[in-house]
């Protein structure tokens, strides 16, 4: 099966976002990657991953512990050189208080024990992420590292002699690998506890056995240092930790908005092929539609006339006249609804040329005084006088107005007035104004009646509803001349709308057209040419002038 592009179909699988199951969404398996789908597809599972590592597995809060044993095992391998130093300098220093055999030996043995953790380390980086996986890993670092602590616990409990400075020695080393194993180990606070508490635990009680006061105070001070590192280590777990969160959620936000942005490029897609497709549509069923309208309305009238006889039945010129009237009524319909598509899709152009407001609006109510006076409406015109021309379209104005002045007169009962105002504004532009006695119309109805197939309530249970097309094609086109539409309207008091031009576009205040010279002055005829001026033509073949 073909899909609109071309390519084949194909299903593709995703992990739904409510459940673990499958979910099977068909969409185009070998659309580009540059395609909206497939934009959206990536933002979607950038999405899902985010969200995925905000989930706790193993703690009160979120935890991430793939990245969190990630970061151990970089850790461990980053500073493999550092910890082989240290276990070599601390077997050359044994070797002066025990045999340099056994101190060879656990020197070779600390050394294979922290190979098979590298080794451990790199394999874990190596293998693809699970939840299985992480759990197993986690305990397999947890018992390496107890096994690493007990290592440091035989050199470091082994006999030496009972002077202060051997224990001084001790407890520095103690020390030092406490701090170092809490430093490696502090993404995973167990394995930093089970590498610590042993050596701590085996010094404090080789001291204790002691029984003296200064080794009293260095068991107390192992243990205060084994609490101070543990509480360290765990202040960075919980940084790291902070750390991954922010950053997941701020991968969370960057992918939700590449997602909002992928939705919204692909609703923008299809907005602009929609549009493309109304104004196809339109350009070619506007012949369409008027061709047989034409027929309908000639034939109509010329029914309704009684052209070719008296009806037999007096209905039928009625019922020719209603057909007239909605012939009529759907060709204006059909008129604004291209004619708003061609403002919108920018395509209507002005025709300008000198043009006078107060003679257009004269027009207008000329038009349409028989209407308003069968509903007994009575129209006030307020001109000023000698007001000059303005540069704009003459049939954009003339429809301006119309929809205006029929607009007042179709929401005004009987009996009411309209105004018809034409005067300067205070910057020195045009100004129009049509004010009525009407129904009037809500605050928050007026953005509602300004778009397009927008209409009132009042509108609404008016008998004479339109097509909602009237004022936004004035507003359309005043906005073309750089004018201003503004709507006043009170309910139950009436309606006041106000066009105004520019000052740009009055005649006074452009600036004047060069002159064209002009033409030579002829030399006066003489009497011979003036007399064969006036002879009459004679036509070949009729016999005149012979």
């Amino acid at each position: 099966m073909q899909n609109p592009r071309g390519s084949r179909a194909g299903f593709v699988l995703f992990m739904s976002k409510s459940a673990d199951k499958p979910e099977v969404v068909q969409l185009p398996a070998e659309a580009p990657m540059g395609t909206p789908v497939n934009t959206r597809r990536v933002a979607a599972q950038r999405v899902r991953e985010a969200r995925d590592r905000l989930t706790s597995t193993s703690g009160t809060r979120p935890a991430f512990d793939r990245e969190l044993l990630r970061q151990y095992a970089q850790t461990r391998i980053s500073a493999s050189y550092v910890v082989m130093l240290l276990v070599v300098a601390t077997g050359l220093l044994f070797g002066f208080w025990m045999q340099p055999i056994s101190a060879a030996a656990w020197t070779f043995g600390m050394l294979c024990i922290h190979a098979v953790i590298m080794r451990n380390c790199s394999r874990f980086l190596a293998e693809p992420a699970s939840l299985t996986a992480t759990r197993k890993w986690r305990t397999r670092f947890v018992l390496l590292d107890l096994l690493y602590g007990l290592s440091w616990t035989v050199i470091l409990i082994h006999p030496t002699s009972p002077d202060m400075t051997s224990h001084t020695l001790m407890m520095f080393l103690m020390l030092l690998v406490i701090a170092v194993s809490s430093m490696l180990a502090a993404n995973l606070p167990i394995a930093a506890l089970v590498a610590t508490a042993p050596v701590t635990t085996a010094i404090a009680v080789n001291f204790a056995l002691s029984h003296t006061i200064d080794n009293y105070v260095l068991a107390l001070l192992a243990l205060a240092a084994e609490g101070y590192f543990a509480l360290l280590a765990r202040r960075l777990h919980s940084t790291t930790l902070d750390t991954l969160q922010a950053r997941a959620e701020k991968d969370a936000l960057i992918g939700e908005l590449e997602q909002a942005k992928a939705i919204s490029d692909e609703a923008r897609h299809r907005a602009e092929s929609a549009n493309i497709a109304k104004s196809r549509f339109l350009a070619q069923m506007s012949h369409e539609l008027r061709t047989p309208l034409n027929a309908i309305l000639g034939f109509s009238e010329v029914m309704k006339s009684e052209i070719f006889g008296e009806h037999v039945v007096p209905i039928y010129k009625e019922y020719s006249a209603d057909i007239h009237n909605s012939g009529v009524h759907l060709l204006n319909l059909i008129n604004e609804i291209l004619d708003l598509s061609r403002i919108e899709a920018g395509r209507y152009e002005l025709n300008e040329e000198a043009v006078s407001l107060v003679h257009v609006v004269s027009d207008c109510h000329h038009l349409l005084k028989l209407r308003a006076s069968n509903r007994h409406i009575t129209i006030h015109e307020v001109f000023e006088h000698g007001m000059p021309r303005i540069w704009g379209d003459e049939r954009a104005t003339r429809q301006i107005v119309l929809n205006l002045l029929s607009n007042s007169i179709k929401f005004t009962p009987q009996g009411g007035e309209i105004w018809l105002k034409v005067g300067w504004t205070a910057s020195g532009g045009q100004y129009l104004s049509v004010k009525d006695t009407g129904s009037g119309i809500a605050a928050d109805e007026i953005p509602i009646v300004l778009a397009s197939f927008g209409q009132g309530s009042n509108s609404i249970k008016s008998a004479e509803q339109g097509a909602g097309l009237g004022l936004p094609i004035a507003k359309s086109l005043i906005d073309m001349h750089g004018g201003t539409f503004t709507l006043k309207s009170k309910l139950r008091v009436g309606t006041e709308v106000i066009v105004t031009f520019p000052p740009e576009r009055v005649m006074s205040a452009l600036a004047p057209m060069a002159e064209e010279p002009s033409p030579p002055l002829q030399p006066e005829p003489t009497d011979e040419k003036r007399r064969a001026r006036n002879k009459p033509i004679m036509s070949a073949g009729t016999g005149l002038g012979t």
